[in-house]
């Protein structure tokens, strides 16, 4: 099969699956990780199609979507045999998915899984990442903010735990400069946040 229609008939599937989810990893999250993807791949010379095909199902099996269990490999697999994909294409899309997860701590060995990282982190950081988070922890039952004990797993630690962290963790030159200018939003929000809670904190009292 054509990669670019092969590419097409993966993104139909994904957004079928993944449309209605509502953790911050749904179609659209997909979506814009596989052409970020496909965007640094051609500013960086690696594989294009890899990147893309292996961003289109980075969530598959996903723990976070899976009851905290990762099924990643497995459903991934399962996925892409109805492509008759070759062994040796989907064991490269496997491992690449296996190392982009933040929480895994794994490090990115190939250019393509250090792109796909660098996508998927991408979108985790700027406006929308911030929005992401803040679906995620309701999605979850965090609380948006603890005044009392600010390092209580809420929304915003997730900042601190891992958003603000992502713009020193860029691999390639195109990410970076991307990150630079989405690392500023999560600042302003937060000072922004601060002042607005402080001033909500003032009244009530």
């Amino acid at each position: 099969m054509e990669k670019e229609l092969l590419l097409e008939k993966i993104e139909t599937d994904i957004k079928s699956q993944f449309l209605n989810e509502s953790t911050g990893h749904d179609y659209y999250h997909i979506a814009r990780v596989a052409y970020m993807a496909r965007q640094i791949a051609q500013a960086e010379h690696a594989d294009a199609f890899v990147c893309t095909l292996a961003a289109w199902v980075h969530d598959i099996g996903d723990y976070k979507l899976n009851g905290g269990v990762d099924k990643s490999e497995e459903l991934i697999r399962n996925f892409l045999s109805e492509y008759s994909l070759g062994t040796s294409l989907i064991d490269r899309i496997v491992t690449i998915v296996s190392q982009v997860s933040f929480s895994k701590g794994k490090h990115a060995e190939s250019l393509e899984a250090k792109i796909v990282q660098d996508a998927d982190r991408l979108d985790a950081i700027g406006t929308i990442g911030i929005a992401r988070a803040f679906a995620y922890g309701g999605s979850v039952g965090h609380s948006i903010y603890n005044p009392i004990d600010p390092t209580q797993n809420t929304s915003v630690q997730h900042f601190y735990d891992k958003l603000l962290k992502l713009k020193e963790l860029m691999h390639t030159r195109t990410a970076i400069a991307i990150a630079e200018k989405r690392q500023q939003f999560l600042l302003q929000f937060l000072e922004q946040f601060y002042k607005e809670w402080n001033m909500e904190n003032e009244c009530l009292n």
